[in-house]
């Protein structure tokens, strides 16, 4: 049997980024990734399923699972978002639950760190927007947050400038199993080009309509077709449950569905470095949230 000798000091595992919605887990994962592959915006409950990022730091590699926001759900799309929060958790080596330091500690994160507490899982707290906050304010937050339970370290960060990071790296990867690497080195992320295109322009959509359609929407890519020329024509379809609402989508004169759109492809053409041709279309799908096939697309469980 041969041995790979260069395998057996490394360390490798998979570390939940676990936390309440805005708490900063998607920015973090971009940051410590290196690159853009989850979508990031000012609203809450923006990730909807768990994505896979891996980082190399060293010897060890890291696979972040970037979970989305607990709460406490109330329809099922949100039961089924939780869901796959705590079970991204539970299948985790390290969990780092992520707190926004610049929010009074609600039931919420309460929840979470009694949940994390019962896990048993190695878990490092940690701070996130500690450049938005005094010093004396972050002090006291951080007592606070730890008379809720023992975590394996405190940590304090902005994954937005990057401070910290280089410190949480260096505690996650003291909690690694000693491990093969899963993925060969350059590897990013589990996500299908499809499926960031899908990701990217609901991005832009919760940009446009975040306050006549919160969460009315989900988006599909229907078709990816490889042009000789070496562009791409991207074709989406962007699902609401109402009439009424595919209107404002649309916009006069399409207006909205051009703004989107422009946003979409712009971005699409940096990430994927070469020109793209989207066109978007709105269909109405009634209760679209309802829809078994829907979560499967997601990566969701279906829940009653």
């Amino acid at each position: 049997m041969n041995v790979d000798l260069n395998q057996l000091d490394k360390r490798c595992g998979f570390v939940a980024l676990v936390g309440a919605p805005n708490a900063g887990k998607s920015t973090l994962l971009n940051s410590l990734v290196g690159s853009k592959i989850a979508i990031v915006t000012h609203k809450v409950q923006t990730t909807r399923s768990r994505l896979i990022g891996v980082a190399v730091y060293g010897d060890n590699q890291m696979v972040f699972v970037d979970t989305p926001g607990i709460f406490a759900p109330k329809k099922r799309l949100e039961r089924a978002m939780v869901a796959a929060a705590w079970e991204g958790a539970n299948d985790a080596d390290v969990v780092v639950f992520m707190v926004d330091a610049t929010l009074r500690i609600d039931d919420s994160t309460r929840a979470i760190a009694e949940g994390l507490n019962k896990s048993g899982k190695k878990t490092v707290l940690v701070l996130n927007k500690i450049d938005l906050i005094k010093r004396d304010s972050l002090l006291a937050k951080t007592k606070e947050l730890n008379e809720l339970g023992e975590f394996n370290e405190t940590l304090m960060i902005s994954a937005k400038t990057g401070n910290g990071l280089d410190d949480l790296q260096d505690k996650i990867a003291e909690f690694l199993p000693k491990s093969p690497w899963l993925y060969p080195e350059d590897h990013l992320t589990d996500i299908t080009e499809r499926m960031l295109a899908a990701e990217i322009t609901r991005e832009k959509f919760f940009m446009r309509f975040h306050e006549e359609l919160p969460y009315a929407a989900t988006i599909e890519t229907e078709r990816w077709k490889e042009l000789k020329d070496g562009s791409v024509r991207i074709e989406q379809v962007i699902y609401v449950e109402r009439d009424s609402q595919k209107k404002i989508v649309i916009g006069k004169g399409g207006r909205g569905l051009k703004v989107i759109g422009k946003m979409a492809r712009e971005e699409l053409e940096e990430l994927l470095d070469r020109k793209v041709h989207l066109f978007l279309f709105v269909k109405v799908r009634k209760d679209w949230s309802d829809d078994k096939e829907r979560y499967r697309n997601m990566g969701l469980d279906w829940i009653k």
